[in-house]
């Protein structure tokens, strides 16, 4: 990440993305880097991987899954009960079916950070 991106603010983001899709869909680590790299100006797919592992349980935290539609082994079981209850699409692997069931979430109508001022403080703090 980043030094100057703040690290609640992209906690906050990387929660916001993963509230948004919608049951039956899914998302994954590398798209909510890329929505909210684009917005702060850092992050990938490792650091919201650490967010959702730690701030993610109050959120649809099976609705992000890896880029090959698959969760890591300990939370299979459970993220497999939430598939079928909701219905997302799955591939005979066990997979999440990432053609059919891929959604992008947006960061629309939120701020674009100010840019650093004096001392590479931000505008905010200077």
């Amino acid at each position: 990440m980043s030094p100057r991106v703040d690290p609640e603010e992209y906690v906050e983001l990387v929660l916001r993305c993963a509230e948004q899709v919608p049951r039956g869909r899914v998302t994954t680590y590398g798209v909510i880097a890329e929505v909210v790299g684009a917005l702060l100006g850092g992050g990938g797919p490792r650091q919201v991987g650490a967010v959702m592992a730690r701030h993610g349980g109050p959120v649809p935290w099976w609705r992000v899954v890896r880029s090959d539609g698959s969760l890591p082994p300990s939370h299979q079981d459970a993220a497999r009960q939430a598939y079928l209850e909701e219905g997302t699409p799955l591939r005979p692997s066990g997979n999440v079916d990432l053609a059919r069931a891929l959604v992008r979430p947006t960061l629309a109508g939120r701020a674009r950070p100010a840019a650093p001022g004096p001392a590479g403080r931000s505008r905010r703090e200077a």
